[in-house]
């Protein structure tokens, strides 16, 4: 493999690796603003965010469904979404912060994680598609792509040091 193609996927490699640490970093963020804002204000908001929309479209059938959404959420429903995006976006974040820092056995960790996403996401998927997580199911694809090569180019560097990565 070229030196050019080499240091494009590695540079591709930690762009997207930065993208998903901080795809992390919100997820935390929102995990918390779960636990502080209470279902009934996550609806006040909502029905705030979508009133000029729906006041100019009644039938807008994005709005209408975030204000339904938002009408039907429950304590145990924002407690279980914040639980998730706390967990997810620790692990995330850990896991990218230690693979930038070179530490070779984030690299199986995260791909494993990674692996265990794209099982969810494919069964929600299946179950109810939306283009965003066919999207984002995708991009976790490429990831893991990009980490399994750049976990073997570490190994095999690790093993070899003066040899030249192919």
């Amino acid at each position: 493999m070229s030196a050019n193609r080499r240091s494009l996927l590695d540079r591709t490699f930690f762009v997207s690796l930065v993208l998903k640490g901080l795809d992390g970093a919100v997820e935390l963020v929102a995990g918390f603003a779960l636990l502080v804002v209470s279902p009934a204000q996550l609806e006040a908001v909502t029905r705030a965010l979508t009133r000029h929309e729906l006041h100019e479209d009644p039938h807008d059938p994005i709005a209408n469904a975030l204000v339904n959404y938002a009408g039907g959420l429950s304590v145990s429903t924002t407690l279980f979404g914040a639980i998730y995006l706390l967990a997810h976006g620790i692990v995330k974040v850990i896991l990218v912060v230690a693979v930038l820092r070179d530490k070779l056995w984030a690299y199986p960790w995260l791909i494993g994680f990674l692996v265990a996403f794209i099982g969810y996401q494919s069964y929600e998927l299946v179950v109810h598609f939306t283009w965003g997580l066919a999207a984002l199911t995708a991009f976790d694809i490429f990831i893991v792509v990009l980490t399994v090569r750049e976990y073997r180019l570490h190994r095999r560097r690790s093993r070899h040091p003066d040899a030249v990565a192919a």
